[in-house]
């Protein structure tokens, strides 16, 4: 009589991967262009959407990157004291120049060349994800997890965006992924360090977590990947410098002036609100998928055999802590922590669901998983996009006779900039037809183009000689001779 097969025991949330992987996968080309194909996702979702999660998305990225491509734009407070680095901005703007030699002059063509080096970066993301599972669930593990990140919701809202949030924790998954590896320690504590530059250079509140990624690696004694990472640091911050140097006038001034504006003096909370720390319960607990609370005892279970906590899980719990005890918060700032809890959460989840020994049983349970993954996106982030007037500002100045534009209900920092129309021409928003903007445009003969939300002064555009040209979702597109 033969033994009964042993049951497989799904590898821990809190494992640290120090296990050698099993047989690599002989043919990885189905994986790799199955993962692009989910990876290419966001960024088509947000070119043919447009709209915005945050201001930021087009105020410090797109916009700057248009001013310094084109010699005009608007440019946010930050950019004139210094808050930010050029180096996103910079590499846009040369995008942007690439499109001028293309002939792309649609916002929409240039928004999607944009996206390209974007969707690139993603495509790694998910790779690292594959990579990262793989050691813990084997290669259809690694892939299903790969997928289930791939496939999250606020990753298929965020990942295409041009926000620092988006770009900063695709970087960090890619140092989660290399700083976990056990093989050829050098190559991967140079390509963790560089990755954890980089997430800090696309948005300096990230350098929470590379404080937590070394606290790990000391913790680990991980010391040959501990040098190394801070050798790929290194360099990366040496880059920073110069690059302030060169632009603000003295080495590491952007971050010195973020630290002190968001930290220090405590301006960002007086400027832009505090909120106590309850302010992230419902995001935190929308904003993951319910498996992930599924697989926490499945961690836990394996304490008695592992005493140690995977890297992403370290260092998303820790920064998650840091900006729940921060005055000023957003539901944005979330993003990036609950990225790194999900990739530490998939292998778990998804070498569960492969231990199972029925077929039917594994594909209801994979179906589940991937619902739930995806309902996400329905409640986080919780705004509007306002992409359907995105849309309508690139409709109402894509006519030659286009020569200035008038947006109603919108402030500035919601409207698309000089980026989303696309040409050098006056542009004002407003309110109400009683605000100064809106009178003074319909008394000046360049304004022929007006956008307006929900039908808002239809009577008093009419009256000053508009016609309605278009309707695109809640927006009006107007015109006049």
């Amino acid at each position: 009589m033969t033994a009964p097969a042993p049951i497989p025991v799904p590898p821990p949330i809190f494992a640290s991967g120090s296990e050698a992987p099993p047989a690599a996968v002989s043919r990885r080309w189905p994986y790799v262009l199955l993962l692009g194909g989910v990876g290419l996702l966001p960024a088509l979702i947000a070119v043919t959407q447009l709209g915005r999660i945050h201001p930021d998305e087009v105020y410090q990225l797109l916009e700057p990157a248009w001013f310094r491509a084109h010699g005009y734009g608007v440019l946010a407070w930050e950019w004139r004291a210094g808050l930010r680095n050029w180096a996103l901005p910079g590499l846009a703007a040369w995008v942007l120049r690439l499109a001028d030699v293309l002939g792309l002059a649609h916002p929409v063509a240039y928004r999607a060349l944009l996206a390209v080096p974007q969707a690139a970066l993603h495509g790694w993301m998910l790779w690292a994800v594959y990579r990262f599972a793989e050691r813990r669930a084997g290669p259809v593990g690694g892939l299903l997890s790969a997928l289930t990140v791939g496939l999250y919701g606020p990753v298929l809202i965020f990942a295409g965006r041009t926000l620092s949030e988006s770009l900063s924790a695709a970087f960090l998954v890619v140092a989660m992924e290399a700083l976990d590896r056990t093989e050829r320690l050098e190559r991967a504590g140079l390509v963790g360090g560089l990755a954890l530059g980089l997430a800090v250079v696309a948005r300096y509140g990230s350098a929470v977590m590379v404080l937590a990624a070394l606290v790990w690696l000391v913790a680990m004694r991980r010391w040959r990947v501990l040098a190394f990472a801070c050798l790929g640091g290194l360099g990366v911050a040496l880059g920073l410098g110069a690059l302030d140097w060169a632009t603000w006038g003295r080495p590491f001034h952007s971050f010195i002036a973020y630290v002190d504006f968001n930290i220090l003096s405590g301006q960002a909370a007086k400027h832009f609100g505090a909120a106590p720390p309850s302010f992230y319960q419902w995001p935190f607990l929308t904003g993951l998928p319910v498996w992930v609370w599924a697989a926490c005892p499945l961690g836990l279970s394996s304490l008695r055999r592992r005493l140690s906590i995977s890297l992403p899980l370290f260092c998303g719990g820790a920064y998650l802590l840091v900006i729940t005890a921060t005055a000023h918060k957003e539901e944005r700032f979330l993003y990036p922590g609950l990225v790194l809890l999900v990739l530490a959460a998939a292998p778990v989840m998804t070498a569960f669901i492969l231990g199972r020994a029925h077929p039917p049983l594994r594909v209801g349970l994979g179906a589940l998983v991937l619902a739930s993954t995806l309902l996400t996106g329905h409640y986080y982030p919780p705004v509007d996009l306002r992409d359907d007037q995105f849309r309508a500002i690139v409709e109402a100045t894509r006519d030659d006779n286009a020569h200035g534009l008038l947006i109603v209900n919108e402030g500035l920092w919601g409207a698309g900039g000089y980026f989303y129309i696309g040409k050098n021409i006056p542009w004002a928003t407003c309110d109400w037809p009683q605000d100064a903007n809106f009178q003074g445009a319909m008394r000046d003969a360049r304004i022929n183009r007006a956008v307006t939300f929900e039908g808002r002064a239809l009577d008093e555009l009419r009256a000053a000689g508009f016609r309605v040209v278009r309707q695109i979702g809640r927006e009006t597109v107007l015109a006049r001779d």
